[in-house]
């Protein structure tokens, strides 16, 4: 049975129409990536869906008992309750049941044994295990250690104490908390890392629900999505299959689009030409009739989509040293706490690296240091070597300086080559308003130093056209501020560029234009991105932050995922040996010879055994349910199905040893 149905949906926003005739149909395990426009209107669907927009036309329907839950960018309304306590208000059916299996055993320790009472707690308490059993609110939690909270302690802080990305994470663990029938999923991937991101991906793939989700991430729509719905002036297209599926058939559909728009236009030159050139003479009918024709074409047009697209290249760089720079003893501390210790990380004349590592792991403060836009820990003076490369001299370990209080502080030798020229993009942008600029073209005139005609001939490249760079800085959108950025970047010239979260708030085709322009820039480029499709594209060499230091792989992020994979394989193997072992140690000895079944001693000893191997048992299931106690034991699906196994297992030991004894 269908979970969702939406028939000719339809919706007005101020007035003007917004939707027209959306359908789709959604099954259990089906996973529906809706595609369009920035304004196309994906968010009002998926609120429409949930309940908190209306549906001014056509019909939603939703199966009986269906659990719907919503995430996405709004932060929580009760900025005081605890991390633990939001997180689990996403499951408010289950704390109803747990308060209504309360209040009947209440009633049952008072002497109602009445059958309607027995019934009643009977249903809840299946209710309550179906939906996972009394550890679902380990469960609940441990998808906030898939999604980065890694420490226990902050389950108990208030929300107001996070920040805006912790939030949209804690958002989106409270969605998941319910086990809903029906997610709805408002751009999931922003904020997390790439640990963060395969997790999600493996626990939606792994949901027994429907879900709608709005991504710009190809890697993750490509592995999560199963149909597409395609938002386009107003209108909907459901496609069943995958994402890149959909992208291959809609690249079909826009060629021949392109033809069919090339064969009409051909048409209507023709005919222009003939009206013309016989408007007036002995063809002057034929060129009436022609006319005629000419009026009644229904010209084929591109949407507005088709004829705005993000296309620009880098300028050919200016040749640097061949190191750009060395960095040795780098450290990365916060207060007292060390996130990065003894790194070494270099860059080559053309090289395109990528910097991974989970979020909190030292990286952007590590290449805003690298760019000049945070200072070292010590000030020393300059330096050159015997290339003549600079040198900046800093301790290798140390407090953070006075001033800083707890702020992050980098220190280590800085080597930097010769001729080199940094572009720096941050993923917040803050410096857009130097020079009290107010509006687009004005920071494009003061960071690129281009005249106002000019700026605005760079402008348009990047889809802010006539009226759009005039628009105010403070009314930008996320992807209207990258854009802006990218634009200033690209007439810098530089040939060394250092990129933080590049793709943040930028749309599918933006990001393809930007691994474009990539791909084929000559200079050198560091790059922190947590888009595993552009780290696959431009890459060629990685390097990570693991175990408080940084390891280089060469070969790019296919050679480090490759890698990855096989030191898993082999920490899985070596455990699996080691319990191996551990098991062979601690298996019994065989069992001696059953004494003659009248023999009274017999009886005596076998219970003794069957005894002692039930209390085994028990601590055993004991020791089990302590351990299952942590919610890392139900941090991926994966986990959660060994942790639920060994305890059934567990379980069933110690249930088939007290059979065995009561019936010998």
């Amino acid at each position: 049975m269908a979970v969702v149905i939406a028939s000719d949906l339809s919706k007005d926003i101020s007035g003007e129409p917004l939707l027209r005739g959306i359908s789709f149909k959604l099954e259990r395990r089906d996973r529906m990536s809706l595609s369009g426009r920035n304004g196309a209107g994906k968010t009002t669907l998926l609120r429409m869906v949930s309940g908190e927009a209306s549906v001014d036309g056509g019909e939603l329907v939703l199966a009986k008992g269906t659990k719907v839950a919503l995430h996405d960018q709004r932060p929580p309304r009760d900025q005081q309750m605890s991390l633990r306590d939001y997180v689990l208000s996403g499951a408010p059916e289950l704390i109803a049941l747990e308060a209504r299996l309360q209040e009947l055993e209440q009633r049952m320790a008072a002497g109602d044994y009445e059958e309607q009472t027995l019934t009643a707690y009977a249903d809840a308490q299946a209710a309550l295990e179906h939906a996972g059993g009394y550890t679902w609110r380990e469960q609940a939690l441990a998808t906030l250690h898939g999604l980065g909270f890694k420490d226990d302690a902050v389950l108990d802080r208030r929300l107001e104490t996070f920040s805006g990305g912790e939030l949209t994470r804690a958002s989106l663990g409270r969605a998941l908390a319910g086990s809903p029938d029906l997610l709805l999923l408002d751009e999931p991937t922003n904020h997390l890392d790439i640990e963060s991101l395969e997790w999600l991906e493996t626990h939606l793939n792994s949901l027994d629900a429907a879900v709608i989700l709005i991504a710009h991430d190809r890697w993750f729509l490509e592995s999560v999505a199963t149909a597409v719905l395609e938002l386009e002036a107003g209108r909907g297209k459901f496609f069943p299959g995958t994402w890149h599926q959909w992208r291959t058939e809609k690249a079909q559909r826009e060629l021949a689009l392109g033809r069919a728009i090339e064969r009409q236009q051909a048409e209507i030159e023709r005919l222009e030409k003939f009206v013309t050139r016989f408007r007036a003479g002995t063809r002057a009918r034929q060129a009436q009739a022609r006319q005629k024709r000419l009026d009644k074409i229904e010209r084929i047009e591109r949407g507005e989509r088709d004829r705005e697209g993000l296309a620009f290249a880098f300028k050919p760089p200016e040749r640097s040293g061949r190191v750009v720079f060395e960095l040795q003893g780098g450290s990365v501390q916060i207060g007292d706490r060390v996130l990065l210790q003894d790194g070494e990380m270099w860059l080559e004349r053309g090289e395109h690296v990528s910097v991974v590592g989970p979020n909190g792991a030292g990286k952007t403060t590590l290449i805003e240091t690298l760019a000049g836009h945070r200072p070292f820990a010590d000030d020393g003076s300059d330096a050159r070597d015997a290339t003549g490369m600079a040198i900046k001299q800093r301790p290798a370990s140390g407090p953070s300086p006075a001033g800083e209080g707890t702020g992050p502080s980098v220190t280590g030798k800085l080597s930097t080559g010769h001729n080199v020229k940094i572009g720096f993009l941050s993923q917040h942008s803050e410096d857009l308003h130097a020079g009290n600029a107010r509006t687009v073209v004005e920071a494009c005139t003061h960071r690129t130093g281009l005249t106002p005609a000019n700026a605005r001939a760079l402008l348009g490249r990047f889809l802010f056209s006539g009226e759009e760079a005039e628009k105010p800085l403070e009314a930008l959108s996320g992807g209207e501020r990258q854009r802006l950025s990218l634009a200033i970047l690209v007439q810098s010239g530089a040939n060394v560029l250092i990129l933080d979260e590049p793709t943040n708030h930028l749309d599918v085709e933006s990001r393809e234009a930007l691994e474009d322009a990539l791909s084929q820039y000559t200079g050198s480029l560091l790059l922190i991105s947590h888009d595993r499709a552009l780290l696959d594209a431009v890459g060629t060499r990685t390097v990570a932050f693991e175990d408080g230091t940084l390891h280089s792989y060469v070969g790019g992020w296919p050679e480090y995922l490759r890698v990855r994979e096989e030191r898993a394989e082999l920490a899985a193997a070596a455990k699996q040996a080691a319990t191996t072992r551990a098991h062979s140690k601690s298996k019994p000895a065989a069992k001696p010879a059953k004494a003659h079944a009248n023999g009274r001693g017999g009886s005596t000893k076998q219970q003794a055994m069957l005894e002692a191997q039930i209390e085994q048992a028990e601590a055993a299931l004991r020791a089990i349910e302590d351990e299952l106690a942590d919610p890392g034991a139900w941090s991926t699906p994966a986990r959660s199905a060994e942790s639920t196994a060994r305890h059934e297992a567990a379980k069933r030991a110690v249930d088939e040893l007290y059979a065995q004894y009561v019936n010998d």
